[in-house]
């Protein structure tokens, strides 16, 4: 259990209380990571385009836990900022900085907010048909030679590399 403590999420102080838990805790922190992760690779894309990369997201977590780790890191927090993963978390990448300043007040990030809390909570449908990759459709990545797409949502074209 914790005291009444602050601790820094990304430039803001959050109150913990004694009757904050670690998992709670945790889950807020997983919360924050997806909703920056979802926000620095989709904030111009409609909500199912949010959602999906939730869900790429949560596929790659899942399959970390079932296999006991992989190589694109593990868990929520590992599967997103893993280097060179999801771009927006490199600092070289002009979205970076953006990601780590934006708060509620953008309503694009407080939309990745609601969405990176149901899908923490195992509340958010898979519309990617348990995608594990994907790319912008401006982009043809190496990656892509010989794969068939599962699902194109909004800009980004989706995969389905490994089996969840």
């Amino acid at each position: 259990m914790f005291k009444n403590i602050l601790i820094p999420v990304f430039g803001k102080k959050k109150q913990v209380t004694k009757t904050s838990s670690e998992k709670e805790y945790y889950q807020e922190l997983e919360i924050d990571v997806l909703a920056r992760t979802i926000f620095g690779e989709a904030r111009g894309e409609p909500v199912r385009g949010m959602e999906a990369v939730a869900n790429v997201v949560l596929n790659r977590a899942r399959i970390s836990e079932k296999k006991g780790r992989y190589w694109w890191g593990n868990g929520i927090i590992g599967v997103c900022q893993k280097p060179y993963q999801f771009s927006c978390w490199n600092r070289s990448d002009p979205s970076y900085k953006r990601l780590i300043e934006v708060d509620e007040s953008n309503i694009h990030f407080a939309t990745c907010l609601r969405i990176a809390r149901r899908a923490v909570i195992g509340a958010l449908q898979d519309n990617t048909e348990g995608a594990t990759h994907y790319h912008a459709d401006y982009v043809v990545p190496f990656w892509t030679e010989g794969e068939k797409p599962v699902t194109t949502i909004g800009r980004h074209i989706f995969y389905k590399l490994v089996e969840v």
